[in-house]
C-alpha cells in the first residue's frame, strides 16, 4: 500500500495532497493538520567556510530539513559552527567524530535537487495518510551527504517533531555491523570460513537434524559441521520449527538474560536442515556475536564500542540508549488493524539496561551514524583515514555465498546473500530501480539501508513502524533516490567491485 502518484510534467512538491490510488487510507482532512507536516532540512553550500542555509537560500543545495507545518523557513544563513553541529548531532567528542557530515550540493554529485523533493513528498504522503509517524532520509554520493531530511513526528502524542538525529531501533540493521565485528577477527586470522563453530562454541559439535517423512519426524546426524560461512549467510539451520521440537526442547527456547546464556541453552536442540543445503532467515547472526565474544574475549557491546563505534565517531550507536539521549528516540507505532492508520505502540523513555547483546537485534542508531558504518563499507573497510577492514574483506562480504538457494525475501529470485549483507542480482525481479550488485539489509521496525557501489551511492531510511508489510514505503525510497540520479558513472577507482563481485 503507498500513498498517491507524483504530478505530471515538472514537480510541484505537495506535502498535502490527498492519494490518488483507489486504496483505503486515513481521511484527507488529516493531511491538513499542522502537527504532523514538520519539515527539518539544513541546505549546505559547501565554500572554505561551510554554511548552512535554507532551501529559499539556494535552489542547488544538500538538505538537512527545518521548518513548521511543511513550510519553508526564510532564508537564513548560519555559520557550521559547533552549536549548528550540536543541532543535527554532528559535533562529536573524538576527533574522528568531531569532523561534521561531509555535505555537497546533489549537482555536483550528478544529481538533482528538485528531484529530491519527490522523496520528501513521497515521504509526506505517508505521514498525511497516518501510516507512519515520521521519517529520516539520508542519501549519499562519492563520500558526500546530498539529502538529509526529518518529516513528521518522533512522538506525536508529545507533539515532537522529527529530528534528523533522531535515535531509532535498528532491528536487523544491527545484523550488517557484527558481521563486520567477526570479519575484523577473521582478518586477524583466529579462523577461515569453512572452520567449524565449535572450535569456539564446543557445544555446537556432533549435531541432529530433524528430517520429516512421511510417517514421522526423525533426527539424524548432520552431513556437515555449522561453519563460520552457514552463521553469517543464514544456511546454518539453527532455527528448527518449534512444534517439531519437545516439550523440553521448546522450554530451553526461550531468551535467557544473556546471550552466552541463551545459546549454549539450545545447543542441544537439533538443527532443521543440513548446514548449507538451505538458505533460512532467523538467528543465526546471534552466533555470529557470540563468536565475536569468545574469539575476541570482550563483551559484544564493548567490542562493538572500540573497534567500530569509536573509530567511526557513531557516537549515537547503543545497546543501552543513554538517559540524555530520550528526547531524541523515535516513538514506535503499529497499524490499528490490516493496513490501518498508526496507533502508538512504544512510546520513547528510558531504555531498561539489558546484559544482552545480539547479533540478531538489539542495537539503536541515527541515520548519519549509520552512514558512518556504510560509507566505511563503501570505501572498501575505510573511514576518514581509519582503516577496519580491507577491501579484500568487503569484496568477500558482498559476494553471493548462497548460489541458487531461494531467498526468502520480497522479490526472493532476485537477491543472493552474502555475509552480512543481501545484495541484488536480477533487478528485472525486484520491485526496485537499483542498481545489480546493491547491497543492504533492514530492520523490523522499518529502518533500511541500500549502498551501490556502481552508482557510489547509500540510501538511509529511519522509521519505526512494528508491521509494515503493506506499505511500499521501502521501495517508493529505493526508487526516489535513484530517480535523483542525473548522471550515471562505474568508478574506475580501486575498491569494493559491486556487479562483479556477485556473479562468482
Amino acid at each position: 500500500m503507498r500513498p498517491g502518484g507524483l504530478s505530471r510534467g515538472r514537480h510541484q512538491p505537495d506535502p498535502f495532497a490527498c492519494p490518488l490510488r483507489k486504496r483505503k487510507f486515513a481521511a484527507c482532512s488529516a493531511a491538513h493538520r499542522g502537527t504532523r507536516s514538520h519539515r527539518e532540512h539544513v541546505s549546505v553550500v559547501p565554500s572554505r567556510g561551510s554554511t548552512i542555509m535554507d532551501k529559499r537560500a539556494s535552489t542547488n543545495r544538500p538538505r538537512i530539513s527545518d521548518g513548521s507545518n511543511g513550510a519553508v523557513r526564510p532564508s537564513v544563513f548560519l555559520t557550521l559552527t559547533l552549536a549548528a553541529a550540536l543541532l543535527i548531532g554532528l559535533a562529536l567528542p573524538s576527533p574522528v567524530a568531531a569532523q561534521h557530515l561531509p555535505l555537497a550540493e546533489p549537482e555536483s554529485m550528478g544529481m538533482s535537487s528538485d528531484r529530491f523533493d519527490r522523496l520528501d513528498a513521497v515521504m509526506q504522503r505517508y505521514i498525511d495518510s497516518d501510516m507512519v509517524a515520521g521519517t529520516v532520509t539520508l542519501v549519499a554520493r562519492k563520500g558526500k551527504v546530498v539529502h538529509l531530511s526529518a518529516l513528521g513526528h518522533r512522538y506525536i502524542e508529545g507533539n515532537e517533531p522529527m529530528p534528523t538525529d533522531a535515535i531509532f531501533v535498528i532491528m536487523s540493521m544491527t545484523k550488517p555491523i557484527v558481521s563486520a565485528a567477526l570479519m575484523m577477527l577473521f582478518e586477524e586470522g583466529h579462523f577461515l570460513l569453512d572452520d567449524p563453530i565449535s572450535d569456539y562454541l564446543p557445544e555446537y559439535a556432533d549435531k541432529m537434524v530433524l528430517v520429516e517423512t512421511e510417517e514421522e519426524v526423525e533426527r539424524v546426524p548432520a552431513d556437515r559441521p555449522i561453519t563460520f560461512r552457514h552463521v553469517l549467510s543464514h544456511t546454518a539451520g539453527v532455527d528448527p520449527s518449534r512444534n517439531l521440537l519437545t516439550e523440553e526442547e521448546r522450554a530451553e527456547f526461550g531468551r535467557k538474560a544473556t546471550l552466552e546464556e541463551t545459546l549454549v541453552a539450545r545447543a542441544s536442540m537439533p538443527l532443521a536442515f543440513h548446514p548449507g543445503d538451505q538458505w533460512r532467515y532467523g538467528s543465526s547472526t546471534d552466533y555470529v556475536a557470540l563468536l565475536v565474544e569468545r574469539i575476541s574475549g570482550q563483551g559484544l557491546d564493548h567490542f562493538l564500542q572500540e573497534r567500530i563505534f569509536d573509530p567511526l565517531g557513531m557516537t549515537d550507536t547503543h545497546y543501552n540508549v543513554p538517559d540524555s539521549k530520550v528526547d531524541r528516540i523515535a516513538a514506535v507505532y503499529s497499524p490499528s488493524g490490516p493496513g490501518g492508520t498508526i496507533e502508538l505502540r512504544n512510546a520513547p523513555g528510558p531504555d531498561r539496561p539489558t546484559r544482552y547483546f545480539g547479533g540478531v537485534a538489539g542495537l539503536s542508531s541515527t541515520a548519519p551514524d549509520y552512514f558512518r558504518f556504510s560509507q566505511m563499507i563503501l570505501n572498501g573497510g575505510e573511514l576518514n583515514g581509519i582503516r577496519l577492514l580491507s577491501p579484500s574483506t568487503v569484496n568477500l562480504m558482498i559476494t553471493n555465498h548462497t548460489g541458487d538457494l531461494p531467498i526468502y525475501i520480497k522479490g526472493a529470485d532476485a537477491y543472493g546473500f552474502g555475509l552480512g549483507f543481501s545484495m541484488l542480482t536480477d533487478p528485472a525481479k525486484s520491485r526496485q530501480a537499483l542498481t545489480p550488485g546493491t547491497f543492504g539489509w533492514g530492520g523490523a521496525w522499518g529502518t533500511v539501508f541500500w549502498i551501490d557501489p556502481t552508482e557510489e551511492m547509500i540510501t538511509i531510511m529511519m522509521v519505526q513502524i512494528s508491521r509494515y508489510g503493506h506499505l511500499t514505503i521501502r521501495q517508493d525510497v529505493a526508487n526516489m533516490a535513484m530517480q535523483a540520479i542525473t548522471e550515471s558513472f562505474h568508478s574506475g577507482k580501486q575498491g569494493i567491485r559491486g556487479y562483479e563481485a556477485i556473479r562468482r
